[in-house]
């Protein structure tokens, strides 16, 4: 916290090439601080973070509003199509305990398209490189941003449907992470009040962690 009437969010994003990883940091943060377009290899090759401007109407503490803050922290994709693991896991630690090492983490948002299938292979490598970057605990720090929702409205697809189809693959993750999770409409997600939906559900997530963090340390410490 910066003071009193101020709260700030530390959140990192993690995902696959082409999920939209950048595109949900910059609505996260309400600017474009993070470039993204499609392209047919990995755009992000380094760690990059961004800050919003204060955001007010979002939080309440006991019974008075603050003024909310939000940092979130972009990072190259895994699988990447330029970078090995061990140096897109090297890079991501390095920048975590660089950026957050001191206030700590909020939330890893693992980003996923909810528009294709998600493999048990490509769950199970995502799984073992957050457990790596963020430790055993990483479930309670862990939630499952779900992007290109407006895709799947589009095919008729409302969350309740589309969650009670859903591979069991896509079911266990979301299990794991105590259901933590949030449909990114693209197409909407640039809109104020949007925005705004999805913030609170993130703050909620933290609430019910009670405001911990996880606190980071470089892995050659």
């Amino acid at each position: 916290m910066a003071d009193r009437n101020e709260m700030t969010i530390n959140l990192v994003v993690l995902g696959r090439t082409q999920t939209g990883k950048s595109a949900a940091g910059n609505s996260l943060l309400g600017s474009s601080d993070f470039v993204s377009h499609q392209s047919p290899s990995s755009v992000t090759t380094c760690c990059s973070l961004g800050c919003s401007c204060r955001i007010s109407g979002i939080i309440r503490r006991n019974g008075c509003e603050l003024a909310l803050r939000v940092r979130v922290l972009d990072t190259p994709s895994y699988p990447h199509s330029g970078l090995s693991k061990e140096q897109v896991r090297d890079t991501v630690s390095s920048a975590l305990a660089q950026h957050f090492g001191e206030e700590g983490l909020h939330l890893a948002l693992l980003v996923l398209r909810a528009d294709l299938p998600l493999c048990p292979d490509e769950s199970d490598h995502a799984i073992q490189f957050i457990q790596e970057l963020l430790g055993p605990t990483w479930k309670d720090f862990t939630a499952v941003l779900l992007t290109h929702a407006d895709k799947t409205e589009e095919a008729g697809f409302s969350e309740e449907a589309y969650l009670h189809r859903a591979s069991s693959t896509l079911l266990s993750l979301l299990s794991s992470v105590q259901h933590k999770y949030i449909f990114l409409d693209n197409q909407k997600s640039i809109i104020k009040e949007e925005r705004a939906i999805v913030l609170r559900k993130l703050l909620n997530f933290i609430r019910q962690n009670n405001y911990q963090v996880l606190l980071l340390k470089h892995s050659k410490e």
